[in-house]
């Protein structure tokens, strides 16, 4: 037993090694998204691609050098029209238009059609405010030079405009958006392809994400920790173990792994710009089966098992259903939110995708705390004080990581729908006067 622990002790320790001299040895660059013949849609009496949305940090003290400024470049950004509208309209511009959250206000004017206009009114022109066929843009209250207007021209009857390797640099810490936009009807049908990198100080990670790395690596020592504490006792008391704790020892197994997926995860990310597809599913769907497996343990564990009742009996189905049940829409959720994921902004599908997984976590709860009183009761009548008071105990705890839990799912929620309404009130889908 005491070599197999060495082994065990000795495997972590070498895990824990390998994690921190690739944390410390790794480089790190920019975010990158990848456009390949997105279409414009109708907004208002404009035509607009929302070509992303992050947290850009700005490097402390701000630097001289381009290695250490934040900024966003563009690259091989093609617009391509149809051959009627380059025959018809010549030399139109396409307006690239970059702004943070808080002057979101400033882009844009007047109600047309019940929606925000961003393009400039005939009444308006008329009126000396802005010039037909411009972005409507108001200097920001710190920055007269934000928001950033690019434009590329198509000149004469040519079907393609292009921008190559420019750099906006950031110089203020926020939330940036980036929107493509032509204001001429006859671009309706345009289609754009390039690239854009977004660059923080000190990798590709966006804003909201960065912090994730570190987070991460602490994580992961908490957990070797653990399972070194685990592991010693599990080997010390192993003629003792009951076949519960095996569970324990898997959930704490598949915890260390996840953390471990995770980071790699967030390294590739912050090293390629992309996140990597293949083991984004790995991460999530361990994650996926490390909830489902714990929840149902405390769930076997509050109906008694064990310790009561040697088995499930006939709940046994019904458990092991709730359980598939469980992963299934936690998988589903998680490969919404993270695989793929690049803007910091939470989309729809996982405002939709977040109630079936609240809903069964509510009943898991409600099926746990009826269980745990049920057989509180049945200790209490058959009089066995230590069991008793071992699940006093136990419920006491689960009601505070429950009450914990829901506070700040609940803050979590709130975040959520602040973070849409924002993207919503960016993207002028919802800007009614």
């Amino acid at each position: 037993m005491d070599s197999a622990f060495a082994r065990t002790r000795s495997m972590f320790f070498a895990a824990s090694l390998l994690l921190y001299i690739f944390a410390v040895t790794t480089t790190t660059f920019a975010s990158i998204h990848i456009y390949d013949h997105e279409p414009f849609r109708e907004l208002g009496n404009s035509y607009l691609l929302a070509g992303g949305s992050e947290g850009i940090v700005t490097s402390q003290p701000y630097s001289v050098h381009d290695d250490g400024r934040s900024y966003i470049r563009f690259e091989n950004i093609t617009f391509r029209r149809t051959k009627a509208s380059a025959k018809a309209h010549g030399s139109v511009p396409v307006h690239i238009i970059i702004f943070e959250a808080a002057d979101r206000n400033d882009i844009g004017g007047s109600a047309y059609g019940g929606q925000r206009a961003i393009c400039c009114t005939p009444d308006l022109a008329k009126m000396g405010v802005c010039k037909q066929g411009e972005i409507i843009r108001r200097p920001s209250a710190t920055d007269i030079n934000w928001p950033v207007i690019l434009d590329v021209q198509f000149k004469g009857r040519s079907k393609t405009a292009s921008l190559d390797s420019q750099k906006v640099f950031i110089t203020k810490t926020g939330m940036y958006n980036l929107f493509f936009v032509a204001c001429e009807p006859k671009l309706k049908d345009m289609v754009m392809s390039g690239k854009t990198v977004w660059k923080n100080p000190d990798g590709y990670l966006p804003g909201r994400m960065a912090p994730l790395k570190k987070f991460y690596v602490f994580m992961t020592l908490a957990y070797v920790c653990l399972s070194i504490i685990w592991f010693f006792q599990y080997v010390r008391f192993w003629d003792d173990v009951l076949q519960l704790q095996h569970c324990i020892t898997a959930v704490i197994a598949l915890g260390l792994f996840e953390m471990i997926l995770w980071y790699f995860e967030y390294v590739n990310f912050n090293n390629t710009g992309m996140r990597p597809i293949v083991l984004t599913i790995w991460v999530v769907t361990v994650g996926a089966i490390r909830k489902s497996i714990s929840r149902l343990l405390i769930l076997s564990v509050s109906m008694g098992y064990g310790v009561v009742r040697p088995t499930l009996g006939g709940l046994t189905s019904k458990v092991l259903l709730l359980g598939i049940t469980y992963f299934l829409a936690s998988e589903l959720l998680n490969i919404t939110e993270y695989v793929g994921t690049i803007n910091d902004v939470s989309g729809r599908a996982r405002l939709l995708l977040v109630l079936p997984d609240a809903f069964l976590d509510a009943f898991l709860i409600l099926w746990i705390f009826t269980s745990l009183s049920r057989t509180l009761e049945q200790l209490q009548a058959k009089r066995s004080s230590v069991k008793l008071d071992i699940y006093r105990k136990f419920s006491n705890a689960l009601a505070v990581t429950v009450i914990s839990s829901v506070a700040w799912i609940g803050y979590e929620v709130r975040l959520i729908f602040s973070l849409f309404y924002l993207a919503q009130k960016v993207a002028c889908t919802s800007c009614n006067e």
